[in-house]
């Protein structure tokens, strides 16, 4: 029984998140996680990040994790989803209205200022995990939002089916940019990424996640109807050169 879900994105990075199983103790999970620390360490990775249940936080940090933050986990159905605002269009990176560049810029804009901890990777390397996440169709998954009738850019999102899953709808990312925030976009955008993962991904439910002190995300989740599922710390550990 797999009890981690592992993104690979070698020699950088491996993203590990605890799957909680219902009537599996947490002695199980440290079983299968000194495994995984071992094949880890075989491959001289640089780091790996660890989304786990923080009761067994002490015994992380002897293994040589240290915890960044917590991040809180909310899901809704996409069956009745909020109508979408006419005023916002969105387009795919596919379409090639903009260059890959073009869209790495809008991201970077998009993530300045963010209330999440979890420490930022350079740009390069989050465009290169995109394909090697997502696939080599990795810009249709790419959208953009503008305010209509217009080449404004209003924010990003990339939705896209979870792992090992056929009908789990994630958001790789969400982000709204500097200069339109605070005006009450970041609700509608997100309407549109859950609208998106409905009609353009083929999701049924929703499962979004954010640092516990990223409050404007959270009422961005509540107001679309979204609910709390769980609660796990972030832990990170590096490989010792």
């Amino acid at each position: 029984m797999h009890l981690y879900q592992i993104i690979k994105n070698e020699p950088a990075y491996w993203l590990v998140d605890q799957v909680k199983v219902k009537g599996t103790e947490l002695l199980e999970y440290r079983v299968q996680l000194e495994r995984l620390l071992t094949a880890w360490e075989s491959k001289r990775v640089s780091y790996l990040s660890l989304l786990m249940d923080e009761g067994i936080e002490g015994w992380l940090v002897e293994q040589g994790f240290h915890k960044v933050s917590s991040i809180v986990e909310y899901t809704r159905s996409l069956a009745k989803l909020p109508p979408l605002d006419e005023a916002i269009q969105c387009q795919s990176l596919a379409g090639g209205e903009i260059s890959d560049l073009q869209f790495q810029d809008l991201y970077a804009k998009c993530r300045s200022g963010s209330a999440n901890k979890n420490k930022q990777q350079p740009m390069d390397e989050v465009m290169k995990s995109l394909e090697s996440e997502l696939g080599r169709d990795w810009r249709s998954y790419c959208y953009y939002f503008l305010r209509a009738g217009t080449k404004e850019p209003l924010g990003i999102s990339i939705p896209h089916i979870e792992a090992d899953t056929v009908e789990e709808g994630r958001l790789f990312y969400f982000g709204v940019l500097p200069e339109v925030r605070g005006q009450g976009l970041g609700t509608r955008l997100h309407t549109h990424a859950l609208h998106l993962l409905k009609k353009e991904v083929g999701a049924s439910y929703y499962v979004g996640s954010t640092d516990k002190h990223n409050t404007g995300m959270i009422r961005i989740f509540e107001k679309n109807g979204c609910h709390l599922r769980d609660q796990k710390g972030i832990y990170r550990i590096d490989r010792n050169n």
